[in-house]
């Protein structure tokens, strides 16, 4: 094998930007890349190491001896070493063998910014380079339309590991799933797709969380370029797709980002900042300028590389706060005496700046727990410039009072309707995400109080209330049908509830909620608008309901929604409504196709009866624990 020839792809300008922490594309640059010098076909590695003394290429084609292919280093003081190896092919196996001026210290670590990686437990890179021709033109050119803050959102969070198994034990490969998966999706209406971590990471009750290949997904479900048909077929349906990036944190593994050079590069050197002592695991320095243009760098990748849609921000909150998890004295306080991590906030704000500028279309959603102000506010109006917000607070509230007996919902009513109170602060989404379902919280079907009929009533009037809230909406594969058992990362959904009832209704109220919620502007047009959202009566505590309307641009495209909170209907319940004109019922959460009781008016007339404030009024009947929708 021949040695390392000098070569570099690193212009001047390139060198500029990376230590002013502005090169948003390094993955073209760091690395391993196919190419040619001086007529000769090879590898051209490049690795950011500045307290390496060292840095020699290991792998298959030199049987991992040290010291056979030093890079060199480079003479600015950017701390890049570099340089091309002829004859190194697409799939060989690569690690750097790094000797640090620090105390001697020897660490062989994977390339950060590695295409493609060994399957796990293996955690060798892999040389890789693909010319995929994209065949999702249609969708790129009208994504704008679909992905746009007044469209739809209806998703579904998928772990790709877990979604169905074949063979009993075996998951389905990036290409099973470009074809069950993608049908399954456009089958039940969801308008975008969410997929929990697929970056490679070595351990899989992590769901993918703590991740060691940042550029690289995860091997065991197939190459980097399968993961793009799967990509292109949800497009191909009309389906966006979401992906969960983690700037928050990493592992510790070897051969991972910690302690790279032999010293604290990626991580911050001081463990009151650079620790995470929830998830054991290490966090960035968003001070440093290199890893600020590494972390925005591998968020353009997914978007320009991947086709993504929208990423979704991971453990947000943990990134704010110096106090996270930290009682005093574990933590510092910034040079203004509080709590905020100044450099984080700084670094979302270039991100989020970053990905807007770069590319049409696109969405970040940040999970973001607490009150923090100006989430989805843009930069240059003080906020952080998401376009969207995990409703974590709407979400405990609204699943704490629907696991309460009916019979004491009267006097929790306020946990409903508190949510409207700030639901227009930020643009928020609605989540029943897998988190709901670990941990002895059980799945959503058995929070549910009552017998077997009273638990499915409330599942779907649970999904009616959340697709008729303001907001986008996501749930949690397996919440569809009815999940009965807690989400296992290790075991396929239980499909074959689906063929009972119970399970098939559930199945089709979200498919049927997911049709009104496209067809119907007045759901989406105005869902982080005020305008969008008039409560009819929020505290009748006597019958225990709930009606509000939904609007849209188009007053005719005005929705009703009333929700029947108790297992009692409500025959005769007088209702106030803003027209004369007849309503006509779009959904009824208790139709007898979804193993509902079919209680409910198809039409209602109204009255010149005031009522509700308003000068006329219906005679509706209210099935038992219903959300019914009235247009």
């Amino acid at each position: 094998m021949s040695k390392v020839v000098p070569h570099s792809f690193f212009t001047d300008f390139d060198i500029d930007l990376f230590k002013g922490g502005k090169h948003f594309r390094l993955y073209n640059k760091l690395g391993s890349h196919l190419t040619e010098v001086d007529g000769k076909k090879g590898t051209y590695f490049a690795v950011w190491a500045p307290t390496a003394k060292s840095v020699s290429i290991v792998g298959d084609f030199n049987h991992w001896t040290v010291g056979e292919h030093e890079l060199f280093v480079r003479w600015d003081s950017s701390g890049i070493w570099e340089g091309f190896i002829p004859g190194v092919d697409k799939g060989t196996k690569y690690k750097y063998k790094i000797h640090s001026n620090n105390n001697d210290i020897w660490t062989e670590k994977a390339d950060p910014f590695a295409r493609y990686c060994e399957q796990p437990p293996q955690t060798a890179s892999l040389v890789w380079d693909d010319d995929y021709k994209w065949k999702d033109n249609d969708w790129m050119a009208s994504r704008e339309t679909k992905n746009s803050l007044d469209s739809p959102f209806s998703v579904y969070e998928v772990h790709l590991g877990s979604w169905k198994k074949k063979n009993g034990w075996e998951s389905l490969s990036y290409l099973e799933m470009a074809e069950q998966l993608a049908d399954y999706v456009e089958e039940m209406g969801f308008t975008h797709v969410e997929f929990m971590p697929v970056m490679e990471y070595p351990y899989d009750p992590s769901w993918g969380y703590q991740i060691t290949g940042y550029f690289a997904p995860t091997s065991r479900f197939g190459k980097p370029e399968d993961f793009k048909v799967l990509v292109e077929a949800m497009h191909k349906r009309g389906i966006g797709v979401i992906m969960d990036w983690v700037p928050s944190h990493f592992p510790e593994d070897a051969h991972g980002l910690g302690f790279f050079d032999g010293s604290h590069l990626y991580e911050h050197p001081d463990r009151r900042r650079g620790y995470h002592p929830d998830w054991k695991s290490l966090i960035f320095n968003y001070g440093r300028n290199e890893v600020r243009a590494f972390l925005i760098s591998n968020a353009i990748f997914w978007l320009e590389q991947y086709h993504v849609d929208a990423l979704r921000v991971d453990a947000v909150a943990s990134m704010l706060y110096l106090d996270y998890s930290r009682e005093d004295g574990e933590w510092e306080p910034n040079m203004y005496g509080n709590n905020e991590n100044l450099e984080a906030l700084s670094f979302l704000r270039e991100m989020n700046q970053e990905v807007y500028a770069s590319f049409k279309g696109v969405q970040t959603i940040a999970e973001e727990s607490t009150a923090f102000s100006g989430v989805t506010k843009p930069v240059n109006y003080g906020g952080l410039g998401f376009g969207m917000k995990w409703m974590m607070g709407w979400m405990h509230d609204t699943l704490e009072f629907f696991k309460k007996d009916p019979v004491h919902r009267s006097y929790d009513l306020n946990m409903i309707s508190f949510s409207l109170t700030y639901a227009f602060t930020e643009n928020f989404m609605l989540p029943f995400s897998h988190d709901e379902v670990v941990y002895g919280k059980q799945s959503l079907l058995y929070r549910m109080p009552g017998d077997e009929w009273q638990k499915f009533a409330n599942l779907r009037m649970l999904f009616g209330y959340m697709f008729t809230h303001p907001g986008g909406n996501l749930l949690f594969m397996g919440g569809e049908f009815g999940q009965s058992s807690e989400w296992n990362f290790q075991e396929s959904l239980d499909w074959h509830l689906t063929q009972y009832d119970f399970h098939s209704g559930i199945q089709e109220a979200v498919k049927d909620l997911n049709k009104m919620y496209k067809n119907n502007p007045a759901l989406y047009e105005k869902q982080f608008s005020p305008e969008g959202f008039q409560w009819i009566e929020y505290n009748d505590r006597e019958n225990t309901v709930i009606s509000y309307i939904r609007k849209g641009n188009d007053p005719k495209d005005d929705l009703i929604v009333i929700c029947n909170f108790t297992p009692v209907p409500r025959e005769n319940y007088r209702l106030g409504v803003p027209k004369t004109t007849t309503l006509k019922q779009v959904f009824n959460s208790d139709d007898t196709k979804y193993s509902g009781s079919g209680m409910g008016k198809k039409t209602m007339k109204p009255t010149k009866t005031p009522w509700n404030g308003q000068q006329q009024s219906v005679l509706a009947t209210l099935p038992p624990l219903s959300v019914v929708v009235y247009k």
